[in-house]
């Protein structure tokens, strides 16, 4: 098991509970996966440096988990995959 920081910027049009929703199916992804949360910080709605898919601003999240490496692979595809994260960062933390 290894821990890793996952950052992901979501569609800025989200509501509250559609972003909660967001948060709550990426959380489900890791522990399914047999990993863990361990702290899920929301810095909320940033401008970004550059335009991504047409949208100025993305509301961030950090998530701090503990995750096997073999599952680092099929959540990297879901987060690809999940239409609201315009984009997304997994980093190992040592």
């Amino acid at each position: 098991m290894r821990k890793y920081e996952l950052v992901c910027i979501v569609h800025p049009d989200q509501d509250e509970t559609a972003f909660n929703g967001i948060v709550e199916k990426i959380k489900g992804w890791i522990t399914e996966a047999g990993g863990s949360v361990d702290k899920v910080e929301v810095w909320g709605r940033k401008r970004l440096a550059y335009a991504i898919r047409k949208q100025r601003e993305g509301q961030y999240v950090l998530f701090n988990i503990t995750l096997p490496p073999a599952a680092t692979a099929p959540l990297e595809q879901n987060l690809r995959f999940l239409e609201a994260v315009i984009r997304y960062m997994l980093t190992v933390v040592d």
